[in-house]
């Protein structure tokens, strides 16, 4: 899906003076890890971001109930954050978290914290290492895209085939209510 590409190409110019310096490389990136910008803190506005965190190689190890129970005493555990919403897909999980203190620690510091929290106590150690290196977040700007980003997250389950209905799915819940300001 995302390749590493980093390309540098060299810009020429359609004569060459004696002397000047060469040209300037024109960089062209495509990302195949994310950026993690910095929340955007807002006067009296809510911070709620959507996380993503993949299995490393994309195991299919945590639509478990034993998986999802030290997910979620790793979520308790972290309280410069709050989890919110969540989904657990067999590959993948998807929440939404708020910041617990102002102002916010960097998110790399929670997911850091409980992906290492969660392998500790990881009921089979065989799938060790569990976690891709990184993750992928995005903040959310209006409670309407919250609500339709929750929708959206829902319906994974569905729209994989794994039940007919989003309430069916056993590997979803909330850890705490994140209300929305602003």
């Amino acid at each position: 899906m995302h390749e590493r590409c980093s390309v540098i190409q060299m810009t020429s110019l359609p004569f060459e003076l004696e002397g000047a310096a060469p040209p300037a490389p024109h960089l062209s990136f495509r990302r195949s890890y994310p950026a993690h910008h910095p929340v955007d803190e807002r006067s009296n506005h809510s911070i709620v971001v959507l996380l993503t965190v993949c299995t490393r190689g994309r195991k299919t190890i945590l639509a478990r109930a034993d998986a999802m129970a030290v997910l979620r005493e790793a979520w308790a555990k972290a309280t410069l954050w709050q989890v919110g919403c969540w989904v657990l897909m067999p590959d993948h999980a998807h929440l939404f978290c708020a910041p617990a203190t102002m102002p916010p620690v960097p998110l790399q510091s929670l997911v850091g914290y409980w992906k290492s929290e969660a392998a500790r106590h990881w009921p089979r150690s065989a799938e060790c290492p569990l976690w891709q290196r990184d993750f992928w977040d995005r903040q959310l700007r209006q409670s309407d895209s919250y609500r339709a980003k929750w929708n959206y997250v829902r319906q994974n389950p569905v729209r994989k085939g794994l039940v007919d209905r989003e309430e069916a799915w056993p590997f979803q819940g909330e850890e705490n209510q994140l209300r929305w300001r602003g």
